[in-house]
């Protein structure tokens, strides 16, 4: 079990985190900016000790403390900061304190690149980079207003200069990591926020189909159970045995119907769609036919071609297409179908012909199960005709067989 201290740890969250490691860091480099600044002031530079320079007292640590405790808030006003220490900095040289490295404002110019290195207002940035620039200057200019000797210390003021051109670049090239960093976030905020609109969008449209799979589907053993209760009723008397069967299959038809529509019901209450299972093998479609058969429709079959799986956005299809068709046999014929089926090379075809009763000439362009086939047919790339004519109806279907019809 972890101490106390751990999990209160743990529990603090990452912004809080980072701004204490931030915090950690810009006390570390106050504290050596103060610690490099005293030790000069105290040993007269570094190297040989000038005679002619000012003992540090009370004055050299208030002003040491100027040029490195405001690196406490460079983060949050790192021009002020820069100015304040900047201005230490020059008090210090003008009272001929031994200041051989300006560390402050080294450590200073930092954040201010970071901050005012890209800033949209020319004129702003013009200014900050003057401000920073102006120091040095300065510091010679004290240099010489009490009495030194210029040529002494302009090599030093060069070299300077190029530390802090090196340390102004060095913060602008953070600046521009951090700005590419946060892009990178950013687009991945956006990328993640994306795929799940698409996934949700996906799951919608997975749920439209099989709400349209369930209205099929119960559509098909209604009208099967019709047909049958009708056959049971019609032979109850005259051929018991076959009322029975038409009874047996009643059952089977609603047992096999409840199970269906319990696993699509399940589907649609997931956050994600389901595939139901496709008739992939040829198989299904003998085994299609002969159901019809056994609910007492008459089917003369014809499957040609090379009897191959098929992909299962194009078996289902092919499949409920032939279901629907049949079931139309048997609700508007007289009991009997032609059953053409041909496994094309780059398709599969559905031919369905069966006697009408009642119906003449007219041609069966409306209905849902009609609207639905010629929409599973269209979703594919394919067409579906569907039409009446002598007392005969006539259904067509041609699917293609595409990569993406899985």
């Amino acid at each position: 079990m972890p101490p106390e201290g751990d999990e209160q740890r743990d529990r603090r969250s990452y912004p809080d985190q980072v701004r204490d490691r931030e915090f950690a860091i810009d006390a570390g480099t106050s504290a050596l900016a103060l610690a490099a600044t005293l030790l000069m002031l105290t040993f007269h530079g570094f190297g040989t000790p000038d005679p002619g320079v000012r003992d540090i007292d009370a004055v050299g640590i208030l002003l040491a403390l100027g040029s490195s405790l405001p690196l406490l808030a460079r983060r949050y006003a790192p021009l002020t900061v820069y100015v304040l220490i900047g201005i230490a900095t020059v008090a210090m040289v003008q009272l001929a304190y031994a200041l051989d490295a300006p560390v402050g404002l080294v450590f200073a110019m930092y954040p201010l690149a970071m901050a005012y290195g890209a800033d949209p207002s020319r004129r702003r940035r013009l200014a900050v980079m003057v401000t920073a620039a102006i120091f040095l200057p300065a510091m010679l200019a004290s240099y010489a207003a009490r009495g030194g000797d210029v040529q002494e210390i302009v090599p030093a003021m060069l070299s300077w200069t190029v530390v802090f051109a090196g340390v102004w670049i060095a913060g602008d090239r953070a600046r521009l990591r951090r700005v590419h960093l946060a892009e990178l976030e950013e687009r991945a905020i956006r990328t993640d926020r994306e795929a799940e609109q698409d996934r949700r969008l996906a799951a919608a449209e997975e749920r439209t189909r099989i709400a349209r799979e369930l209205h099929d589907s119960a559509g098909h053993a209604i009208n099967v159970i019709l047909v049958q209760a009708g056959a049971a009723r019609m032979l109850q008397d005259r051929d018991p045995e076959r009322s029975r069967r038409a009874i047996t299959t009643i059952e089977e038809v609603a047992r096999t119907t409840i199970t269906e529509i319990d696993r699509l019901v399940t589907a649609l209450r997931e956050d994600h769609g389901i595939e139901p299972p496709a008739p992939a093998e040829p198989a299904a479609f003998d085994d299609l036919l002969e159901r019809h058969r056994a609910n007492g429709l008459t089917i003369a079959a014809d499957i040609c071609g090379r009897r191959r799986p098929l992909p299962g956005g194009l078996a289902w299809a092919a499949y409920r297409i032939l279901q629907e068709a049949l079931t139309n046999a048997a609700r508007h014929g007289p009991g009997r179908a032609d059953v053409a089926l041909a496994f094309r090379p780059d398709a599969i075809e559905i031919t369905v012909t069966n006697p009408t009763v009642g119906r003449g000439d007219a041609p069966a362009s409306g209905g849902h199960g009609i609207v639905g086939m010629r929409e599973r047919a269209s979703l594919l790339g394919g067409t579906l005709q569907a039409a009446g004519s002598g007392g005969t109806f006539r259904l067509h279907a041609w699917l293609p067989e595409r990569q993406d019809a899985s």
